[in-house]
């Protein structure tokens, strides 16, 4: 029987995964509501559970309600498109009291902000997951062009998002996806018949790993499955009473925008890494000789990588150098502080639309590259 993570008050752990959750949300859905190439707009949560925690702390269902409203409702009440949200939980008692809590939040809301109804669409199901997954008007829906669609899937363990289903997401037009993995526990049944059915755990080297970057490399097993121009970055979660376990979550999108802005999020939580709630390199612990908040050792890196690819003509253009940076997992504008030191050093020179854009990559006008002297 799956864990239930309702009957009791969240950990720290969980309110950040949901934090993250509502962040990533909240970016998202302006952007779809704006989009006039979108018809309409739909929320799934796959793995809704019964909304609160014991001591009626919001879950991922409430969360995405919330954020959909906006500072001072700026959303709901700009609402320019329809808007539905479809919350699924397969266990029928936990289904019934996530109705329960969803049809209450919004009475309350309408209530405090003097609304004579809601704006947005949902739906309350009660399915196992391969099942509506599968089901012929949710596919319909996920796979049609014009609609945006905003896929959470904050499954118990693993076993759900194997790689059957990780390559249909990855497929879906217009889908951002963010989905939660138990990377320590795959890790420690890493031999175990049941794990291999779903993670082909011979592509992981997990004996080159420390436990604290176990999801690292799950993220990178998840990436070595795309074939195709995509964006996958990831964010590991360690649960403090139990330093061994680390979880974490992993979100896709087939646009450089979705990409740029959960990579925001993920800096602004981490500021050394961008990928976790902990030290995961521990090499930027405060006291230390590497320790240099202005300049993190990642950061110092990835640019160093991206200077020699500038410099040996592997990137030629900033469109291609923005979105190196960003899956390099760093914000693209790393790039763009990469490209003006390189001017500064006259070992390079831009032709054409000459820009220091780093945001926006669909927008951004593209310019080359030239090298004057390569540092040789």
């Amino acid at each position: 029987m799956a864990k239930n993570i309702n009957d009791k008050p969240f950990d720290d752990a969980t309110k950040l995964k949901l934090n993250i959750f509502g962040e990533c949300f909240e970016e998202w859905l302006p952007v779809f509501n704006n989009d006039i190439y979108t018809n309409e707009v739909y929320i799934f949560d796959f793995f809704a559970g019964s909304g609160t925690d014991i001591e009626k702390y919001p879950g991922s269902p409430l969360v995405l309600l919330e954020k959909a409203k906006g500072k001072d409702q700026q959303y709901c009440s700009k609402a320019k498109k329809k808007i539905t949200f479809i919350f699924n939980e397969g266990l029928k008692d936990k289904s019934l009291e996530l109705e329960e809590n969803v049809n209450r939040y919004i009475e309350e809301c309408k209530r405090k902000n003097n609304c004579t109804g809601c704006v947005y669409n949902y739906s309350v199901l009660n399915y196992d997951f391969k099942d509506i997954f599968e089901n012929f008007e949710i596919r319909n829906i996920l796979e049609n062009k014009s609609i945006g669609k905003f896929v959470l899937l904050d499954q118990y363990g693993f076993k759900e998002i194997d790689e059957n289903i990780f390559r249909k997401l990855i497929s879906f037009p217009k889908t951002d996806f963010i989905f939660f993995i138990s990377s320590s526990f795959i890790n420690r049944f890493k031999e175990h018949p049941n794990t291999k059915k779903y993670i082909d755990t011979s592509k992981i080297k997990f004996e080159d790993k420390k436990p604290n970057e176990i999801h690292r490399a799950i993220a990178e097993y998840f990436r070595g499955l795309i074939h195709q121009d995509y964006f996958l970055h990831h964010f590991s979660i360690r649960k403090e009473e139990k330093k061994g376990n680390y979880y974490g979550l992993i979100f896709g999108s087939n646009h450089t925008l979705g990409m740029e802005k959960f990579l925001k999020i993920c800096w602004q939580i981490d500021k050394f890494a961008g990928e976790a709630s902990y030290n995961i390199d521990n090499n930027h612990e405060q006291g230390t000789i590497f320790y240099n908040p202005q300049n993190p050792i990642k950061i110092d890196d990835v640019k160093k990588d991206i200077k020699e690819k500038i410099l040996s003509e592997n990137i030629k253009d900033n469109i291609n150098g923005l979105k190196y940076a960003m899956l390099k997992g760093c914000e693209p504008k790393l790039f763009t502080q990469v490209v003006q030191e390189l001017e500064k050093q006259n070992l390079i020179e831009r032709e054409g639309n000459i820009n220091n854009s780093s945001s926006n990559i669909h927008k951004v006008q593209l310019y080359q590259i030239k090298i004057i002297n390569n540092g040789n």
